[in-house]
């Protein structure tokens, strides 16, 4: 039987120019006459950046995740991505932009009765023509790209089992691989590590953060997790009501200084409100 060894090819290719890459320039969402989930929103995110973004539920974290891959489009403003200008942009635009774009979830959304192999497999979907039933049905070198995904997320020996015996924290890293299978030049994740238990967190957050390194892999997160997200982003964005209240190097802030944006009212905290560097 091949091994894992054979089968794997070589590392991350050339960092990407340092360029915007995400951009939105005074975007508001209003989702009803009383309802607004995004506030006169400015922010540019460039190449190999990880930016974590932190707020209260129902800050507009997801609302500002989704409005990157075009999932929902602003009421008034201009959101950019890789080039695109995702607010006007056509059907074929966006789906080729989609192309480009990896979603990781809080929850899952693996087929548990399928080998991990093939889950991961399943990112690749959006490049290969016609459906796919069953892994033989893959080409093989599509097949060979999955194990090295599988092994870059430390679960190549687990390629050939179903995906529901696994642990939470390992059916999160079996959804990076499947996000990676997509090649994308951008990664969304919302609330990734919700639901697993703090070393599990960890070592998810870990991973992201030295995919983002070795690929220059641009990276959005939304966490609840403050001390997480100091230790692991570049950059925090903090959202209260829709608003941009916070924006700084994650290197030059406290704790303390993060908690604001959830304890204190908006006005208090737009003072926070800063350029990142």
């Amino acid at each position: 039987m091949t091994t894992v060894d054979e089968v794997l090819g070589s590392g991350a290719g050339p960092p990407l120019p340092h360029a915007p890459v995400v951009e939105f320039s005074r975007v508001t969402k209003r989702f009803g006459p009383d309802v607004l989930g995004l506030d006169d929103i400015s922010l540019t995110v460039r190449t190999g950046e990880v930016v974590v973004l932190l707020g209260l539920s129902g800050s507009g974290k997801s609302t500002l995740l989704r409005h990157v891959d075009g999932l929902q489009l602003p009421t008034s403003g201009s959101v950019r991505v890789l080039g695109t200008e995702v607010t006007t942009a056509g059907g074929g635009e966006l789906r080729t932009l989609r192309r480009r774009i990896g979603f990781v979830f809080q929850q899952f959304d693996l087929v548990g009765c399928r080998t991990v192999l093939e889950n991961v497999c399943t990112g690749a979907l959006g490049r290969i023509r016609g459906p796919r039933l069953g892994l033989p049905t893959y080409p093989k070198a599509l097949r060979r790209e999955g194990l090295e995904r599988l092994d870059r997320v430390g679960l190549a020996d687990r390629a050939f089992q179903r995906s529901d015996t696994l642990s939470g924290g390992q059916q999160q890293r079996v959804a990076v691989a499947r996000a990676l299978m997509q090649r994308p030049e951008v990664l969304l994740a919302d609330e990734p590590v919700a639901s697993l238990d703090p070393e599990s967190s960890a070592q998810v957050m870990d991973l992201l953060k030295t995919i983002s390194r070795e690929d220059s892999l641009t990276v959005l997160c939304s966490l609840h997790q403050v001390d997480l997200a100091l230790g692991w982003g570049d950059r925090i964005v903090g959202l209260r009501t829709g608003r941009m209240v916070l924006d700084l190097p994650a290197a030059g802030l406290d704790r303390d200084q993060v908690m604001a944006v959830y304890s204190r009212v908006g006005a208090d905290a737009s003072a926070l409100l800063g350029a990142a560097g």
